[in-house]
């Protein structure tokens, strides 16, 4: 390939298809409130269709105590648990998910594939979603993605956690991402009184760590190789 060839190749080649999914699933929703905030389509009520969506498919804690209470195992409410992970409170807040599930997505999509970056992300967004159901039932909705991209930074630990054990070095660098990241938010959440995504956020990091090892040994095996070889 020549020097202009991959100077014209589309950046999203070097990413995994399913994070490229979600990204543009996403930016899609930001796009359409964008152009609904400013009139362009929907009439007036479009203003508030972020506001609105937020309110239908937004997890409200409340949801997972009246689904169990009632039985209802089959009510499409537990939908919420897959769709709030993209919607955003912001624009800005929005990107920096995206920004966040890119460069995450890349160095676990590239280790263990396309179909393992969708199970972190959705495993570790559900279960953000059941704890923090369980432990604030009475706050206001979950949304945003930040639950199953921190699943993606515990997949990433994970393997920085076995690849520096593998080296002989300190495991535990391979949590100075996720240490970095929950002291700022945890800054933020008692400096200012914001609501307390963050308990999602550090379930859904554990649980991609927890679940990394099972999902592809053979990928695994091949990242351990490349470590040693720095």
């Amino acid at each position: 390939m020549s020097d202009k060839d991959e100077f014209l190749q589309s950046p999203f080649n070097a990413l995994p298809g399913a994070v490229v999914a979600l990204a543009l699933a996403i930016v899609g929703f930001e796009l359409v409130f964008w152009v609904g905030g400013r009139g362009l389509i929907g009439g007036p009520e479009a203003v508030g269709w972020r506001v609105a969506m937020i309110e239908d498919y937004g997890l409200w804690p409340g949801v997972l105590p009246w689904v169990i209470e009632k039985g209802e195992w089959t009510s499409p409410e537990l939908m919420r648990f897959l769709t709030y992970p993209f919607l955003h409170y912001s624009f800005v807040g929005a990107i920096f998910a995206v920004a966040m599930l890119l460069a995450l997505g890349k160095l676990v999509g590239e280790v263990f594939g396309n179909i393992a970056v969708l199970v972190v992300f959705f495993v570790s967004a559900v279960v953000g979603g059941v704890v923090y159901s369980g432990i604030f039932p009475d706050q206001g909705p979950l949304f945003g993605a930040f639950p199953g991209v921190y699943g993606l930074i515990g997949s990433y630990s994970f393997l920085l956690w076995v690849g520096y054990g593998q080296m002989g070095e300190n495991q535990y660098r391979a949590f100075s991402l996720i240490g970095f990241l929950m002291g700022i938010q945890l800054f933020f959440s008692f400096a200012f009184g914001s609501q307390p995504n963050w308990i999602a956020d550090l379930a859904g990091f554990l649980i991609g760590f927890v679940i990394t090892p099972s999902l592809a040994p053979g990928s695994f095996r091949r990242f351990l190789d490349r470590m040693r070889q720095r």
